[in-house]
């Protein structure tokens, strides 16, 4: 009975309009949404989500959505805040709405966005003389910008509010037709009413966050905090136990052998991360076998065939971590189709969103009404009150247009200014020419992001890249230059697609754009901070970061590095094949996306994904795994109950996830205080431990 009801509280009637249901309750100023103790939770919860970022960033570079964790979380504490104050007897505490949840939900996500974007997993770090060793080359000073966290903070204080300033003329500019005296001085935010754009994810996190404030809604957010705690408990006591037993390299249950030892050898077995089972039980199936099938292919089939030509292939007195050997074929056929997949769907998203900008600016030309009106029979009476309801409100706040350019302007100059004195290989120029080039894409993106929920930011990076790499030359520091400048496009393109889906949380829940850019704005700049500060914890604490096989590899580093060497060095320093190989998969990602698309859902269902093969030709499948023992979990869950295991499968997940995340903290600490685990637990062949025990028992015993 009681799992029927759950099952009740969780279907939502499609019929039935939200804004009926929150019609008696008054919405406050949006001075009111922006609460000290909305900030004071976003804090908390911004650290908490910076350090699970980091973590998956600085592992595999796999971030999963953590909007619902957020904003379960968020409700859960500022509900519980509220409560406990009116039971004190404490007077004049305000109730806490939905509004408030949505500020907290926007400034959580702008903080631990900033762990993303910031490139501490590719870019940033990619800087580095650790990175720089493993990829091989000569060593030159300018190539190399060891991370330090006041260069990091003021870096990213400068480039990360550009892109939250970009898209506001280039909005208006595609709505003024709409615009009327009243608001013709001021910021439109018809870009959400007018081409009615889905933004995917901001739409999910509107409902969440809609339900979440009806009774039934709450009462359901209560059950599924309470899995999340239960499961949140069991990953970080899981975490501290493995750690008594990783007392030296490759000991522990990460390195268990359990499909045998050669198995171990070639990356395939399970490390026992609650991390990635819960990352498994989110991502979708396609997702998670992509990753397995693209282990398979390389570190089953093809690195086994091309280390049978050492000797042939590439020299065999090479170093293991030399690009000239098997660790280049590794690194680069990964980045080619890398490249590949992320062309493909560059020219597509930017396809869909010119032609379907061009449909619809020509549409509202002809017929200047609004699309709430546009489907006329089409939209039913509960629709039709909630957007009629939302767009009213949504107009009422509007941020000065001349406020937004002189921001932009003044930054954008700063920044001219300030940057080439943190990276001293790039010029003014390459920054002025970026701060021109990047309001367009960063429309560009946010209207894709609207339309396909996909953000292009860290291809519009690579771009970058490339460009600016080649453009400022090897002689001149182009390494250093193509990533720094990786850096700002994605800093401000990234920020922007943010910003849009926001919005259109806002305009679902009714919460003021004021409120929601002051707390976007304030979770940047939390961001900014807390972002490095925990990158520094990790880089101080754990003294292998970067280095391959070690618990933070850091795979993506390497391969923004190499893009970089690429552009600047060209081609010639590839080993024997890898260029016709690279070029195969280039093609080849690009012809499995054209099929994906051109099979139709049903069939395309079971075409991987090419980028999330490429992401296991480097690591290794291991990761793959675990992600697909979490699917496996979340397909029979779905199967034996399937309303259960859609409304607490996120929150099982998110446990999972945060758990063994927040567990590196204490981790770090340790480390940082020189406390090592005790016991290493090691897997040997018994061959290898005969010869272990008759090496020990030949030792002389120990004194006294």
């Amino acid at each position: 009975m009681a799992r029927k009801v759950e099952e009740e509280e969780y279907e939502e009637d499609e019929g039935e309009s939200i804004e009926r249901v929150f019609e008696g309750q008054e919405v406050p100023d949006w001075k009111e949404q922006v609460t000290a103790r909305a900030l004071a939770v976003s804090a908390l919860l911004g650290f908490m989500f910076s350090v699970i970022v980091m973590k998956l960033n600085l592992t595999t570079g796999i971030i999963p959505s953590l909007n619902v964790s957020a904003g379960l979380l968020g409700f859960f504490l500022l509900h519980s805040w509220t409560r406990l104050l009116d039971k004190a007897g404490i007077p004049g505490v305000k109730p806490f709405t939905r509004q408030e949840n949505t500020v907290v939900q926007t400034c959580v996500v702008a903080c631990s966005g900033i762990a993303f974007s910031g490139g501490f997993g590719s870019y940033m770090f990619g800087m580095s003389e650790r990175i720089s060793e493993q990829s091989g080359e000569v060593r030159d000073e300018d190539s190399i910008k060891n991370p330090s966290l006041g260069w990091m903070i003021g870096f990213l204080f400068i480039v990360s509010f550009l892109g939250l300033f970009s898209v506001v003329p280039l909005r208006k500019a595609c709505t003024s037709h709409h615009s009327t005296d009243l608001y013709s001085q001021h910021f439109d935010f018809t870009n959400i009413i007018d081409y009615k754009l889905i933004y995917p994810s901001g739409t999910a996190t509107a409902h969440l966050i809609n339900s979440f404030h009806t009774p039934q809604g709450a009462k359901l957010a209560k059950l599924q905090v309470k899995t999340l705690g239960k499961f949140f408990a069991m990953s970080f006591s899981w975490g501290f136990f493995q750690w008594f037993y990783t007392g030296g390299k490759d000991c522990g249950f990460s390195s268990f052998p359990t499909l045998g030892l050669e198995a171990r050898r070639q990356k395939f077995y399970f490390d026992f991360s609650a991390t990635y089972l819960g990352v498994g039980m989110i991502c979708p199936y396609l997702v998670n076998l992509s990753v397995l099938l693209g282990g398979i292919i390389s570190w089953g089939i093809m690195w086994p065939i091309i280390e049978h030509k050492k000797g042939d292939w590439y020299p065999a007195d090479l170093k293991p971590s030399s690009l000239r050997g098997i660790v280049g074929y590794r690194v680069f056929i990964s980045i080619s189709l890398i490249l590949g997949d992320g062309l493909y769907n560059f020219l597509k998203v930017l396809t869909r969103t010119m032609t379907a900008l061009v449909a619809q600016v020509r549409g509202m030309m002809s017929g200047p009404t609004l699309p709430i009106s546009e489907a006329g029979g089409d939209l039913t009476p509960a629709e039709t009150f909630d957007d009629q309801r939302r767009t009213e409100l949504f107009m009422k706040d509007q941020i000065p247009n001349t406020l937004a350019l002189s921001a932009y302007v003044i930054t954008a100059v700063i920044s001219v200014i300030t940057v080439p004195r943190i990276f001293h290989q790039l010029r003014w120029y390459h920054v002025a020419t970026s701060y021109v080039i990047a309001p367009v894409l960063a429309f560009c993106n946010a209207y894709g992001c609207g339309l396909t929920d996909w953000s292009l930011a860290t291809t519009y990076g690579k771009l970058a890249i490339f460009l600016v790499g080649a453009w400022a030359g090897a002689s001149n520091g182009g390494i250093i230059a193509g990533l720094a400048a990786c850096g700002v496009m994605i800093g401000i393109v990234s920020t922007a697609s943010d910003l849009t889906q926001d919005f259109k949380t806002g305009y679902m829940t009714l919460a003021s754009p004021r409120s929601m850019f002051v707390s976007q704005v304030i979770g940047t700049a939390m961001g900014c901070v807390i972002a490095p500060s925990v990158f520094w914890l990790f880089y101080k604490a754990f003294g292998d970061i970067g280095t391959p096989g070690s618990e933070y590899p850091s795979p993506n580093a390497l391969v923004y590095r190499n893009m970089a060497i690429l552009g600047v060095q060209g081609l010639g320093s590839l080993p024997k094949h890898c260029l016709d190989l690279c070029i195969v998969f280039f093609v080849g990602a690009i012809v499995v996306n054209l099929a994906r698309d051109l099979a139709g859902p049903n069939i395309a269902q079971f075409i991987p994904l090419p980028m999330a093969m490429a992401i296991p030709f480097y690591l290794g499948p291991y990761f793959g795994i675990d992600m697909c023992i979490g699917s496996l979990i979340r397909f029979v869950w779905d199967h034996v109950d399937g309303a259960r295991a859609k409304a607490f499968a996120p929150p099982v997940a998110s446990g999972l996830i945060c758990g063994d995340g927040i567990w590196t903290l204490p981790q770090s600490v340790l480390a940082l205080a020189g406390v090592r685990p005790p016991i290493c637990m090691k897997f040997l062949p018994r061959a290898t431990n005969i010869q272990v025990e008759a090496f020990i028992k030949s030792l002389p015993p120990p004194p006294g």
